[in-house]
This record gives C-alpha cells, structure tokens and sequence, in this order.
C-alpha cells in the first residue's frame, strides 16, 4: 500500500510539476513602469515512465503509461515604481485537460479551470546602462480549480501554494547575458486527498518545500530574434500522507530551449524541454510552450 501511495501522489502532483516557475530570457530585465500587457500561452507536457527512488518501475499499471497535459494560459500585468524601483503585477488562470492514456487509461480525465495565481516582483538593482538587474518576486496560488477527491487526476491542487524567487542577470560578453534565479515554493495542506492518495475516504496531504535552481545563456541575435537556454535543477518536496511519511524526494534535471520573436504587434516566444534525470515521479519527455504578449 506505501508504494501505491507513492505511485497515486505523483499522479496528484503533476499540475504543480506543469505549473513550475520557468522564466522567459530576459524576464528578469526590470520593466519599463506603467506599461500593462496580456499574455495567452499554450502548454503541452507528456509524462511517460514512472520512477522510484532512481529506478524504474514496470509493473501494474506502470508498464507504458502517458499521461498528457494541454493548457491555456491567460496573464494580465501591469508596472510601475515603488520608491523609484521597477515593479510589476500579475494575474494568471490557466483551463485545461489531464488525459491519463498507455497503461494508465482508467484512470479518469480531468478538464476545467485550473488555480488561479498572484504574483508581484520588485527590482531593488536596476541598471538600464549597464544591464544589469537583480529582482524579487512572490507568487501566491490560490485552490480555485476544478478538483474532485474520488480522482486520482485533477487540473486544481485544493491547496494554496506560495513562492518567493530571486534572480540576477547581466552582460557575459557583447550580445550575450547570463541569468540565474533560485526561488522555494511552499505548500498548503490538502485536507481532502482520497483517490491520489489511494484512501477510501478524504485524508491529508502534506508537502515539504521545493526549491527551484535555474541558469543559462541568453543571446541576442537582432533588434527581433533571441535565443535562451536554461538547465533546471529542482530538489525537495517530499510529502506526507496522513501521519505516514512517503520517502519520495524530488530530485530532477531538466532543461528549456527559448526563442524569441519581438514585432510591433507584440513578442511571440516558443520553448521546449524535458527532464535529463530524475528520482520520483513520471519522467517528463516533452514541454512544449507557445507563448504571445501584447501591450494594451
């Protein structure tokens, strides 16, 4: 039974896994302020095989399974100056579908709106001339998605989440910067974990804090076109069931490959990566992200 908790809890988290805190090139470049924008994204995840403790495991039902995600995404922001610091604000809802399929097939879908996230960063070192920033942001996830205990899949989380990231970015040599940021989610508990948690009836879930390491280069090819590359390391989150501790670390690699497009009508970005190592959960093969943003 301690082993299908595991398995059923890695199935639970995987919207927090798709919903990781990945940064744009240039996202830690401070603002101009009083500038608002929306941004409709487009985001398709597919996980394949299960690990367990650095092993893969193949028997019943995790001999081929594919669970696939598909999301839109709409963000409205806006900035302005705190104090004279660049600042933004945003609002975020993303509505989507979890499609279990492979060995996985009975398990239900899940499609609806998924929680809804506040976020707000400040710039305490900005300099334009030089381009060099460094920010922080707070992200706060509030559990107003489509979530149904008696299913081991769910777009929404029924738990808060909240994120506190920092970031730095700066000039290598001409045309190429260097980024990096690091930022620590931490979760609510989720008094009503049944079906995820392989229970008949509603139990609690609990999860230690994940912490998020991200760096690479940015390169800016013209005045239109920029490159990024990022390598991801995420670690922590182990989680309890009831008063039962799970032994499932997070510990993963990843990485994002970024290209950028900006037209007067608004920057259009297109990302892809997936996992290189990991240690518990369904390895993700593919993350495809389309994004589009534009000033109102």
């Amino acid at each position: 039974m301690h082993f299908f908790r595991i398995v059923a809890l890695s199935i639970l988290l995987l919207p927090a896994i798709a919903s990781a805190i990945d940064l744009q090139p240039n996202d830690i470049a401070a603002p101009v302020p009083g500038k608002s924008h929306v941004m409709i994204s487009y985001l398709n995840t597919e996980n394949g095989t299960f690990y367990r403790n650095g092993s893969v495991v193949s028997t019943k039902p995790f001999g081929s399974p594919d669970i696939g995600t598909q999301s839109a995404i709409a963000r409205i922001s806006t900035s302005y100056a705190v104090q004279d610091l660049p600042a933004i604000s945003y609002i975020q809802i993303p509505y989507g579908t979890i499609k279990p399929e492979g060995s996985l097939a009975s398990y239900a879908a899940s499609t609806g709106i998924g929680d809804l996230t506040f976020a707000t960063a400040i710039w305490p070192y900005a300099d334009r001339e030089k381009k060099k920033y460094f920010g922080v942001a707070a992200y706060l996830s509030a559990p107003t998605g489509a979530y149904n205990s008696q299913q081991a899949f769910n777009i929404g989380e029924n738990r808060y989440k909240s994120d506190i990231q920092m970031g730095y970015q700066q000039p290598i040599i001409e045309n190429l910067d260097g980024m990096i940021a690091v930022d620590t989610m931490w979760f609510g508990g989720n008094s009503q974990c049944a079906a995820a948690c392989f229970s008949s009836t509603n139990t609690s879930l609990n999860q230690k804090p994940l912490t998020t390491t991200q760096l690479g280069p940015i390169y800016k090819i013209n005045q239109t076109y920029t490159l990024g590359a990022s390598y991801f390391y995420v670690a922590g989150g182990a989680t309890t069931i009831g008063n039962t501790y799970q032994n499932n670390v997070v510990n993963t690699q990843r990485f994002l490959l970024s290209a950028l497009a900006y037209y007067p009508f608004g920057r259009i970005s297109l990302q892809y990566g997936r996992d290189m190592e990991i240690k518990n959960g369904f390895v993700e093969s593919r993350r495809l992200a389309l994004r589009f943003t534009t000033e109102f």
